[in-house]
């Protein structure tokens, strides 16, 4: 099943995909919640729910293309990134390729969804791109076994891990949080797709596309550490809940690595293209605040 959220009139609402067609989640079930991170609390039943009134419902819809996009989960406690989690991105960072998960996060004013606009600040020259696969957080877990740990994944999802680097490499010390916490920094979505829909999350095309070049083109089999270890290392130090994200890690090609590099300026249009997800689009403007 793929979920989304997206803007009415009245707030944001949830909505299940079927086809080009997506039905508010109240339309298929009175009962359902109009907040995903609501909705994936419920669990298998949720889903099980929300198949039954799609399996038995067709009106009202909405076509896609009318569609105003909101990141698939709103308001997650967490924001997770893996550094360095690419066996094909490890040589170009210079990095040896880590024994244990480098884990970093972005805070939360980082969201946006498709089709909405990346910010260029104004104190920044140095804007990358990182396309990655998203993990959605399920259920809520601490100290998971790596045995178990897909058991809390709800869902999947495209991510764009926006970097500015001269903030993130380049200040004293470096400024991981604040390089990767810019706002709109963080677009994610269109939808999220759940686990029964991608056998394999570990077998998934990735690739980043800007301006119609592509300019990563790489496969999650490429992973230093899979989905459950990530969880397993994860949940030792902080509970994961549902609706927390989990950036995964972006493979080989990144900007800064280019010769001469190449970063994001205004006008640009990147796609961060996952195989069994779909396609999260941005377009890059200028920060007129």
């Amino acid at each position: 099943m793929k979920l989304l959220t997206y803007q009415t009139p009245d707030g944001p609402r949830a909505a299940a995909l079927a086809g080009r067609l997506a039905f508010d989640l109240q339309t298929l079930d009175p009962d359902l919640p109009t907040d995903l991170n609501d909705f994936l609390k419920l669990g298998p039943q949720g889903i099980e729910r929300a198949e039954l009134g799609l399996a038995n419902q067709r009106e009202p819809a909405i076509p896609l293309e009318q569609i105003t996009y909101l990141p698939p989960i709103l308001a997650p406690s967490k924001i997770l990134c893996v550094g360095v989690n690419y066996a094909d991105h490890a040589p170009e960072t210079g990095k040896e390729v880590p024994n244990k998960p480098i884990i970093f996060n972005k805070l939360s004013g980082v969201l946006s969804s498709h089709n909405a606009d990346i910010l260029l600040p104004r104190v920044s020259e140095k804007v990358d791109y990182e396309a990655e696969l998203v993990v959605v957080i399920g259920k809520e877990g601490r100290y998971i076994d790596e045995e178990n740990a897909m058991d809390y994944v709800a869902g999947y999802t495209c991510g764009n891990d926006v970097s500015v680097r001269d903030w993130q490499l380049e200040n004293p010390g470096g400024q991981w949080l604040l390089g990767k916490s810019f706002d709109t920094t963080g677009p994610i979505g269109p939808w999220i797709v759940t686990p029964d829909e991608l056998t394999d999350p570990h077998k998934l095309g990735v690739r980043s596309i800007l301006n119609g070049e592509t300019m990563q083109n790489s496969n999650t089999s490429q992973f230093i550490f899979p989905i459950p270890r990530l969880i397993a290392f994860i949940s030792q130090v902080t509970t994961l809940l549902p609706g927390d994200l989990i950036f995964t890690g972006t493979p080989s090609g990144v900007g800064m690595a280019r010769k001469p590099p190449v970063f994001l300026k205004e006008g640009d249009l990147i796609e961060v293209e996952i195989e069994g997800i779909g396609t999260l689009q941005n377009r890059v403007v200028a920060d007129s605040n």
